[in-house]
């Protein structure tokens, strides 16, 4: 039974599945509206919804219009996001009561994305990269609210790793701290989001959607409250060379410095100045990422 609640809006389409018991997927709407330049931003949306469809599931995408919690939207709704772009407001957990009361507008990130799909019954949630412990939080504190969320809202969440951008290292350690389960989707290494390889290990190695499924059924079983971070490896034939994308990021870091972005405007500055220091290569390689994980997701939500 889909809980009810006076700020939750399904689409027609998701609440029929949910109803039926049919697989369905989240997906954010930061990635439209801050990740992604117009139109690539509203096509790899699009193109994300046909490849949930594709691989079994009913996308749903999240967001925050007229101050509805939205899961499911309609293109023209996508359209709005991605022509809207940086103008919508990044909302994260703080944000919700406030947009919600004002009737607002709102691009969820990766917390709200999971706040969302909780509370609507949505328990596989598909996305790009989480956001983490940037880098230079020993000083700045600077941490991502994706990471407490994922330590006690009950989404599981594929991603092609952390943002390349962070202290990866830094981050592993901080999900270790809140007790989440780090997995590896065929592989034992962490993918750093614009390449398969970190040099860090996740937990554990999974290699089916049939087991990632058991595992979370264990989960839910067991009582346990929080989620569980997938990651997913990039395909090699869309990696970027690692050299390439870390020059790139460290240069973007120092503009980033001098021109003092800071809070939650630093992800989406970094991720364009790393599109255009690589001639546009980190956004084909963003896109093929993402898609690769909603296929992932969908298989799973399936097995579940």
């Amino acid at each position: 039974m889909i809980p009810s609640n006076p700020y939750l809006s399904l689409s027609p389409r998701v609440r029929e599945a949910l109803e039926a018991g049919r697989p369905v997927i989240a997906l954010e709407s930061t990635i439209i509206s801050h990740g992604m330049p117009y139109p690539q931003n509203v096509e790899t949306a699009l193109a994300c919804e046909k490849c949930a469809r594709d691989n079994g599931a009913e996308p749903a995408t999240i967001a925050i219009l007229g101050g509805k919690l939205c899961a499911g939207l309609t293109e023209d709704q996508i359209d709005h996001l991605g022509r809207e772009g940086t103008r919508v407001t990044k909302a994260s957990r703080r944000d919700l009561p406030i947009l919600c009361a004002r009737g607002m507008d709102g691009a969820t990130t990766v917390a709200a994305t999971m706040i969302v799909a909780a509370m609507a019954g949505i328990r596989v949630f598909a996305t790009g990269g989480i956001g983490g412990v940037h880098r230079g939080a020993e000083k700045t504190m600077d941490i991502s609210a994706d990471l407490q969320e994922l330590a006690h809202t009950p989404v599981a969440v594929v991603c092609a790793g952390a943002k390349a951008i962070l202290d990866l290292k830094l981050t592993l350690e901080y999900l270790e701290t809140l007790g989440v389960p780090v997995l590896g989707y065929g592989t034992q290494e962490l993918p750093c989001f614009y390449t398969p390889h970190s040099g860090l290990k996740v937990d554990y190695r999974v290699d089916t959607p049939k087991e990632l499924a058991a595992i979370l059924r264990a989960q839910r079983a067991l009582g346990f409250q929080g989620g569980m971070l997938i990651t997913n490896p990039i395909p090699e034939e869309y990696a970027m060379p690692k050299d390439v994308i870390d020059g790139a990021i460290e240069q973007a870091l120092r503009e980033a410095d001098q021109q003092g972005v800071h809070g939650k405007e630093i992800t989406p500055f970094l991720l364009a100045r790393v599109c255009e220091l690589t001639g546009g290569d980190s956004l084909e390689s963003n896109i093929h990422l993402v898609l690769n994980n909603v296929a992932l997701a969908s298989r799973i939500a399936a097995a579940l």
